[in-house]
């Protein structure tokens, strides 16, 4: 049906394509055809005799006759024996690598850590590095030698310290980690801790834990307030009480304190209702006055005064303010 006609038209095509071909050869001499093939014949040998090696790279040859080759090749142009050659080309600038790994502490608590490293391969033994590990080394080598390294390192350590000591183990993992990748004949420019985070139980703690210190400092403060305050009230009645005394002892030596501390209150009263918009009518006993009235310390001390002042014409005892 359908698919055998469509392949008879397919079929048709090539046919006329074919014959196309053909009578262009035809009208070439054959001299010309064989010139022609024999110059493609070259720039294909010369085309593939040649390779170029970028910067920052390097090349090993590897021959069907004798392996891997030990020499290493340089950036620029180079040439091989097509077929039998076959050069692979390596990157030898410094990668960067973010590893992750999970490891226990000292006092058992579980960390995850985070390492960026990175690394390069030695270019005088890339030949090693093809032979016994592949274009893929990094990956290869990198994740096991990481993980062993940093179980062995944090297991030296307690949680709290991995973050007090930071510095330090992070020394300590970039040392071990270089001594490491040398039997692998890497190159390792830098290695940090980029991330290290704590199991949720153990985080919940250490909250908790700062929570309750913060309130043990908390009511230690809250009790050395109250101890300033009760001294201060002590104090407060201290010298409320000598204050009693001294007004106490002036009273008996000298009547006169009593009505000055009576005119002084007066004063504060008057000035204080003055500011009122209401109209309002004090005695004298309402001023605190009370200038007529017999104190009985001045009868009990001084009869004469208290003679002078029963005598003394009453004064007024109300006004306006």
């Amino acid at each position: 049906g359908i698919n055998a006609e469509y392949m008879g038209e397919q079929g048709a095509r090539v046919a006329r394509m074919a014959a196309a071909f053909r009578g262009l050869a035809n009208k070439f001499p054959t001299g010309a055809v064989a010139a022609l093939l024999g110059a493609g014949g070259v720039a294909f040998v010369v085309s593939e005799s040649i390779y170029t090696v970028e910067g920052g790279h390097r090349a090993v040859m590897f021959s069907r006759l004798s392996g891997v080759l030990d020499d290493v090749y340089a950036e620029g142009l180079h040439f091989r024996i097509p077929w039998f050659e076959y050069p692979s080309i390596f990157d030898i600038r410094s990668k960067p690598h973010r590893i992750t790994s999970p490891t226990g502490t000292k006092d058992l608590q579980m960390v995850n850590i985070s390492l960026r490293v990175l690394s390069r391969p030695q270019p005088k033994n890339l030949p090693q590095i093809y032979r016994h590990l592949g274009m893929d080394y990094d990956e290869r080598v990198l994740p096991s030698i990481v993980n062993e390294v940093l179980k062995s390192i944090v297991a030296r350590f307690n949680a709290s310290q991995l973050i007090t000591q930071r510095e330090n183990v992070s020394r300590l993992i970039r040392d071990t980690l270089r001594e490491r990748a040398q039997e692998f004949w890497l190159v390792l420019d830098d290695v940090s801790i980029t991330d290290l985070t704590f199991s949720t139980e153990y985080t919940a703690a250490v909250e908790a834990k700062q929570v309750a210190q913060q309130n043990a400092q908390r009511a230690a403060l809250i009790v050395e307030k109250a101890k300033q305050e009760r001294q201060q009230k002590i104090v407060e009645a201290e010298g409320e009480a000598q204050s009693a005394k001294l007004v106490g002892k002036a009273i008996q030596q000298n009547p006169g304190f009593l009505r000055l501390r009576k005119i002084d209150a007066a004063r504060e009263i008057a000035a204080t209702i003055s500011g009122s918009a209401n109209r309002v009518f004090l005695d004298a006993n309402s001023l605190l006055l009370n200038v007529e009235e017999h104190d009985v310390s001045v009868k009990a001390t001084d009869p004469e005064r208290t003679k002078t002042a029963v005598a003394a014409p009453a004064e007024k005892k109300g006004g306006w303010l």
